[in-house]
């Protein structure tokens, strides 16, 4: 057993290491082809990759939500916006009625290729869940690249437009990651502050703000160790490692799946090529829906991420 393995024995419900509960979400990264490059990008997605999904995957990965009914379907990358099966994908689940959410991160909104996918989502009822690090420009840009900032502000409007973040059918949540190697501030306070500032300096609104930890993985692993901070902040998730966020760490209600078809806990063990290790084939066109709920998950040091202070997860923190 690992550090966290042990932690999470000494102070919950899983002495024997940590275990998924029913399946709720199953998460798909569609491919790590993306038009921007961040710095904190823990699968380490750019303009250079290639990968992507392909069709035949993808039907293999509607008949596995088929068979987790009830569940919402989340569609990552890169920017998921760029496989050429995406609307296809999407207008399948909808008209089978899966809820679905779609990661993306605004700027791709204003390519010319994809400058009516805006209308698609809302004529979908597509959730979606767009990045913007913080309210501020030079924190944006630095963390993203320069300009990204004023694209992604004018993609918000854009979709408040068309009632993002207005309609309760169009939810618009915004996420949150720290520039650097600390913990994200109080969920609940910093998204007061991006409703006040947003609001009063561009007239936006949404529905919630997502804190996620940096997880010390892909681009941001790379940066932590050229500024030689690696193992201070591993030290600093381990010392402010929270017992509160186990029972509701995101591996234990959903299945990831990589764009090639593999099966993770997570879309970090995704980044780190981690796989499903519970004694059934890790393939999607190969695995048995009934045996992913209750089965044993693959930890390693970096869960760390997900348990430090309020905890974090693909939908935000795990503890008030």
């Amino acid at each position: 057993m690992n550090r966290f393995d042990l932690r999470v024995g000494e102070t919950s419900a899983f002495p024997n290491g940590l275990r998924a509960g029913a399946i709720r979400t199953v998460q798909v990264n569609i491919g790590l082809t993306c038009n921007l490059e961040c710095a904190h990008c823990h699968v380490a997605s750019s303009p250079r990759r290639k990968e992507q999904m392909s069709r035949e995957t993808l039907e293999q990965v509607l008949r596995l939500a088929r068979g987790l009914t009830p569940v919402s379907v989340d569609i990552t990358g890169g920017a998921p916006e760029l496989n050429p099966h995406f609307r296809r994908f999407v207008e399948v689940l909808r008209g089978e009625s899966f809820p679905v959410m779609v990661r993306t991160n605004l700027t791709i909104l204003l390519e010319p290729d994809y400058i009516d996918l805006p209308e698609f989502f809302r004529n979908h009822r597509v959730h979606l869940i767009a990045s913007l690090p913080c309210y501020l420009e030079e924190n944006v840009d630095r963390q993203r690249g320069v300009g990204v900032y004023r694209k992604s502000i004018e993609a918000l409007r854009r979709l408040n437009a068309l009632g993002y973040g207005k309609d309760s059918g169009l939810p618009l949540d915004l996420v949150y990651n720290p520039v650097g190697p600390a913990l994200p501030p109080d969920q609940r306070r910093l998204e007061a502050d991006y409703r006040e500032q947003l609001g009063a300096r561009h007239g936006i609104v949404f529905n919630r703000l997502l804190t996620i930890t940096n997880m010390p993985v892909g681009q941001f692993l790379g940066d932590l160790k050229r500024s030689q901070r690696l193992d201070g902040y591993l030290r600093t998730l381990e010392e402010t490692f929270n017992p509160g966020t186990v029972e509701k760490l995101m591996c234990r209600g959903q299945v990831s799946i990589g764009w090639d078809g593999t099966l993770y806990d997570c879309d970090f063990n995704l980044a780190l090529r981690l796989p499903l290790n519970h004694g059934q084939p890790n393939h999607v066109s190969r695995v048995d829906p009934t045996q992913l709920a209750h089965r044993m998950i693959r930890t390693g040091e970096h869960c760390f991420g997900c348990t430090a202070g309020s905890g974090s997860s693909c939908g935000g923190a795990l503890s008030a």
